[in-house]
Parts: structure tokens; C-alpha cells; sequence
């Protein structure tokens, strides 16, 4: 998923930082930074960066830009909410940068792929479950945990096969072939991860998920 220097066109590069430079300055004003003035939520929101740094350099891939690796978009969202979320990812990407396994020319691009569309699906998801479905532990852990990481890192592998056919980087049929259905499989693994920490958290730590509910879910008082 991470696509290296040079493998896009200028033109798509200058679009992508000035689409970028927007959802970033979005993301800063509508983050809810007091969160972070918790001790506890920024000792997460910190380790949280530290181990998907670590996750995202496991990696496998075959050709430059087809890659494969977890995404940890959904559990950054359920914690911490969309805007720090894609903060958050960014600053992973960051870091994934600094230790050469990202192009800095690629930053925006790759940005808007994986933190971008794992944080903007995950999020729409969330919503719909609080809309349409009931408040029920069962519900939140596997539908806000697990189905929405599933579905979330599949976007994303069907935007960056999206971008890389209209690019004319690679034939939209070799891609649908040798790349797009692995993104099934590790949509199982993300789902898997994702769904394990909601469980975690909401069980032991409900104050670290943004937006669960411990009296309700769990009958606190």
C-alpha cells in the first residue's frame, strides 16, 4: 500500500498534496485535542503510533506500490475518533518514512490512501452502526471492530488499484488478478486484530474507546 517516489505521475502528486494539505488542516481544527491532556489517552494515542510504526514495516510485496501490510485505521477511530485518527496515521506514515520504507515525494498520496480512506470508511461505517443498529456489546465489537476493519482495509486495497489503473501505472486486469484479492485475506487478519482490541478495550479499558459507552454496555454506574 505504500507507494514509493516515482512511481506516479508529477500531476497526481501535486493533487494529492493539495488535497492532503486540506483534510489536514480539517483533521487539526476538528481534532479533540483535550482529549490528549489525559495522562492515560495520550500514553495510548502514543503507543498506539509506536506500534502500528512496527506493524507497518511488516510488509510483503512483489512489484514497486503493491504491497501488502495492517492498517489499524478502525481501532485508532474507535479510540480516539476520525480527525485524531488520521493524525495519528499520518504520524505513523511519519515514521515509516523516516526508516526509508516510504517515498516523501508519495507522502500526501499515501496519506489519503491508507489514512485517508481506512479512517473516512471505518468512521461512515460507525455511524451507520450507531444509526441502524442496536446498542449492544455484541454489536459494537463485531460490527465496529471487526466487520468495519475488514471492510475498511478492502477500500483501501480498491482505491490504490483504482488510482494505480487510472495512473496507467499497472493493467487494471493483473491488478484485479495478483494484487486486489489478497487485500481479502488481509482484511481477515485486520478484522481478527481490530476486533480482539475492541474487545480488550472495551472490557478492560472502556475509557480508551472514544465513543463506548461503559454504563450502558456494561452496567457501571
Amino acid at each position: 500500500m505504500n507507494l514509493p517516489d516515482g512511481l506516479l505521475g508529477s500531476g497526481w502528486l501535486l493533487l494529492s498534496w493539495m488535497v492532503f494539505v486540506g483534510v489536514a488542516l480539517l483533521a487539526l481544527r476538528r481534532a479533540p485535542w483535550p482529549v490528549l491532556a489525559d495522562g492515560a489517552r495520550l500514553n495510548a494515542f502514543l503507543a498506539t503510533i509506536v506500534a502500528l510504526i512496527v506493524l507497518w514495516h511488516l510488509q510483503a510485496g512483489v512489484k514497486p506500490g503493491l504491497s501488502l501490510h495492517l492498517l489499524g485505521a478502525t481501532v485508532f477511530t474507535l479510540c480516539f475518533g476520525w480527525a485524531l485518527a488520521f493524525i495519528g496515521l499520518c504520524l505513523v506514515l511519519l515514521g515509516v518514512g523516516l526508516n526509508g520504507f516510504a517515498g516523501w515525494q508519495s507522502f500526501a498520496i499515501n496519506a489519503l490512501l491508507m489514512a485517508g480512506v481506512g479512517v473516512a470508511v471505518s468512521h461512515a461505517l460507525h455511524r451507520l452502526v450507531d444509526r441502524w443498529l442496536p446498542r449492544h456489546m455484541f454489536v459494537y465489537i463485531f460490527c465496529k471492530g471487526f466487520f468495519a476493519a475488514a471492510l475498511a482495509v478492502i477500500a483501501v486495497g480498491l482505491a490504490a488499484c483504482t488510482l494505480l489503473v487510472l495512473a496507467g501505472t499497472y493493467d487494471g486486469d493483473y491488478l484485479a488478478a495478483e494484487y486486489l484479492p489478497y487485500f481479502l485475506l488481509l482484511g481477515f487478519s485486520e478484522a481478527w486484530l481490530s476486533g480482539m482490541m475492541a474487545t480488550l478495550f472495551a472490557v478492560y479499558r472502556p475509557d480508551l474507546l472514544a465513543d463506548f459507552d461503559d454504563v450502558q454496555f456494561l452496567g457501571k454506574k
